[in-house]
């Protein structure tokens, strides 16, 4: 087995779609992986991957950070035509269990193997894996050794593949509460989507946590049983 060879977050990448245009100018594709839900109290963590088609100019793939949730389900419907993509969600069990890093990985890598699997397009066109800040590692064969992996602060912003990845992982978790705010509407998920916003805080405080809080992430707001499970890695 081989280890991705990861470029350090230190790189400093200021040019948009740096590696795209690198990539695209030999007719290599490039696949963009990101994040949402990670720093929520409820829910679990979701990780998006896309692979864009060559030469891709489209405005609307932005931070979705910065975008109104009509931005984001039109940029997700364009992804969804003319995009490969997947996701890959890791349970706020499982993120109780091994902490919200490992978790994060854990995701990131089943959405790596999850679009490798998907994708139409020949392997050996892979060029470059984008991932937004997060050290990725991934145990590959063969089929992999022409891949190069690079992270980097503000990749949303940066590279539109990771812009790419970050609104399907954000719309993807975003409907997800929406659906658990029906089944638990004590918590008004729908409105903050698990985040820890004042109302979210003083729901817990008041009703208590749910079957999907992170009770990790909770234990300054509710009492903790004492027999909560040793954090472990996953990852070197």
């Amino acid at each position: 087995m081989l280890t991705c060879n990861i470029m350090a977050n230190s790189i400093h990448i200021t040019k948009n779609a740096y590696f795209e245009t690198e990539a695209w100018a030999q007719q290599r594709y490039v696949i963009g992986i990101d994040e949402a839900g990670r720093g929520c109290l409820a829910g679990p963590v979701v990780v998006g991957a896309v692979i864009l088609p060559l030469n891709t100019q489209q405005p609307l793939l932005r931070d979705s950070k910065v975008m109104s949730k009509a931005q984001r389900e039109k940029a997700f419907a364009w992804i969804q035509e003319h995009a490969t993509w997947v996701t890959a969600q890791v349970d706020h069990a499982t993120i109780d269990k091994i902490n919200i890093y490992q978790a994060t990985l854990l995701a990131m890598h089943r959405a790596f193997f999850g679009i490798t699997e998907k994708t139409p397009i020949a392997l050996d066109l892979l060029q470059y894996v984008l991932i937004d800040a997060m050290p990725l590692k991934i145990a590959r064969d063969e089929r992999y050794n022409q891949l190069v992996c690079h992270y980097f602060d503000y990749g949303e912003s940066l590279s539109p593949s990771i812009a790419a990845a970050s609104i399907v992982a954000k719309v993807t978790r975003d409907r997800l509460m929406e659906e658990l705010s029906s089944r638990y509407p004590l918590y008004n998920f729908a409105q903050h989507k698990g985040y820890g916003t004042k109302e979210h805080i003083a729901a817990i405080k008041e009703h208590g946590p749910c079957n999907i809080h992170r009770t990790t992430f909770i234990k300054n707001f509710v009492e903790q049983p004492h027999d909560q499970p040793k954090q472990t890695s996953l990852f070197c």
